[in-house]
């Protein structure tokens, strides 16, 4: 069996002006669910443009960061972090 890393991501929708943050193992076939609208918080904002990555070894790591990332509440605390990233 493979040992698949986690990847954390920042995907943007211009047309709604927002940023997303999860996390997933097949980060390619997550991309394609969120433009076809087969994710609930995403449908609509299509198209959505990958902005930021970051790799984990597992998932409570990669769920760690996301809890965080998502905890600050921040949009400047995300764009800093696309721009250094």
């Amino acid at each position: 069996m493979e040992n698949l890393v986690w990847v954390l991501y920042i995907i943007y929708s211009k047309s709604w002006d927002k940023y997303y943050t999860g996390i997933t193992q097949d980060l390619e076939d997550r991309l394609v669910r969120h433009d076809q609208g087969r994710n609930k918080s995403t449908r609509g904002g299509s198209p959505w443009v990958l902005t930021y990555t970051e790799t984990f070894a597992c998932r409570s790591e990669a769920q760690r960061r996301e809890y965080y990332i998502k905890g600050q509440k921040s949009r400047n605390y995300i764009e800093r972090l696309i721009a250094c990233g």
